[in-house]
């Protein structure tokens, strides 16, 4: 699928190369305290991430109001949060869910965000939050079809909690697979995958997407080593950028690691020329 063929919103979060790290500041929603490190005030991290200057940054409507008539057309794009899940804890509670908040694509449409993105989990024995999912999907793919929005749709396949606590990966590529064609067949603009265990066997993901644009999520908090060559490996497998959180803004210098990633998303450097930038900008 050519930039062309997009929408006009969806061609400007990718921009002219088709590429986006989208750095993930959406955290706070989940009612988590062991996801806020680095973002515990807001203000200062969002300060940070728009000097860093990436691609894209996620908020919630809350936290996108503290943005509100400071962007400018320098600014990274904004990618919207419309709904929040109970299940990132170290263990599932009694009453899994996944909300939509009501009138986030409205919202999104006022505040001029590119794009819109939602959960498809898929947890252990939990097929009710899944059925969720799925009609908040359906739901959003209509009202973005009304306005002209983008929906982004993060197919995510998430170990057993209580082996793994919350919101990790399975790494599972059959699983992986299944959930995002399910995502690509509900009618996602663009995907938001988990990484697989075999970053070299990442085309499968792209195949499945079926010409559907995907993003690739960052998961827990990895070495600097370890994330990189992911990303350089995954890059080459066809995604077309990253979507990462606690990865940039709980790492001891988030400016230097935005300029990492943007080098190997934008300019196909290897892990190596990677980690140089990093080391760079980190002593700058």
């Amino acid at each position: 699928m050519s930039n062309a063929d997009l929408l006009p919103r969806l061609q400007r979060l990718l921009g002219e190369d088709g590429k986006l790290l989208d750095v993930a500041v959406d955290h706070g929603a989940v009612n988590e305290p062991a996801l806020l490190g680095g973002i515990s005030d807001m203000r200062e991290a969002l300060e940070t991430l728009r000097a860093a200057g990436p691609d894209a940054i996620q908020l919630t409507p809350g936290m996108a109001r503290l943005l509100a008539g400071r962007r400018s057309s320098a600014d990274p794009r904004l990618v919207l949060r419309t709904d929040v899940s109970n299940v990132y804890g170290a263990a599932v509670p009694r009453s899994p869910s996944c909300e939509l908040l009501p009138g986030a694509v409205t919202t999104a449409v006022r505040i001029d965000a590119a794009c819109v993105v939602a959960n498809l989990l898929l947890l252990p024995d939990q097929p009710e939050l899944h059925s969720q999912c799925v009609r908040n999907v359906g739901a959003l793919r209509q009202e973005c079809e009304r306005v002209g929005m983008p929906l982004m749709v993060e197919p995510l396949v998430m170990a057993p909690n209580e082996t793994a606590g919350g919101y990790q990966v399975d790494g599972d590529l059959d699983r992986i697979t299944a959930l995002v064609r399910q995502a690509a067949e509900l009618g996602a603009d663009v995907i938001k995958a988990d990484p697989c265990s075999v970053p070299a066997e990442f085309h499968r993901v792209i195949t499945a997407a079926s010409g559907v644009p995907v993003l690739v999520r960052g998961g827990g908090r990895a070495q600097d080593t370890e994330i990189l060559e992911r990303t350089v490996a995954i890059m080459r497998q066809g995604a077309i950028g990253i979507v990462y959180g606690r990865n940039i803004f709980q790492h001891q210098n988030p400016t230097a690691m935005v300029a990492a990633l943007m080098a190997v998303v934008h300019d196909d450097v290897d892990a190596p020329t990677a980690a140089e930038l990093l080391h760079r900008h980190s002593a700058a």
